[in-house]
């Protein structure tokens, strides 16, 4: 879907395309980076300040489709209840493997 919404915006030639199309590859950027910071460094704390963040840049991503494509707005939602899902998740391992882990 996200690939879908980022099509959607680019064939427009509607007035925010670039605005739009950089919040989100800010974003992919960001997801990215949470891999790296959770997976890779193991490190759930990290992990976390990443997510949020990454939260943060998908609902700007959102905001910045819906006067492009609207419809590509929407396809963006799913993503963004996902990667809400997976904070929780992170936020709970940090918790049940103590702050200092």
């Amino acid at each position: 879907l996200m690939g879908i919404a980022a099509w959607l915006v680019w064939r427009t030639s509607a007035p925010g395309k670039s605005r739009a199309l950089t919040a989100f590859f800010g974003q992919l950027i960001l997801n990215v980076a949470w891999s790296f910071a959770f997976f890779g460094a193991q490190n759930p704390l990290f992990g976390l300040v990443v997510i949020v963040a990454l939260l943060a840049a998908i609902a700007w991503t959102i905001v910045t489709f819906w006067p492009v494509s609207r419809l590509a707005a929407r396809l963006m939602v799913p993503y963004l209840a996902w990667v809400w899902f997976a904070t929780l998740l992170n936020a709970a391992i940090l918790t049940l493997n103590g702050a200092a882990a």
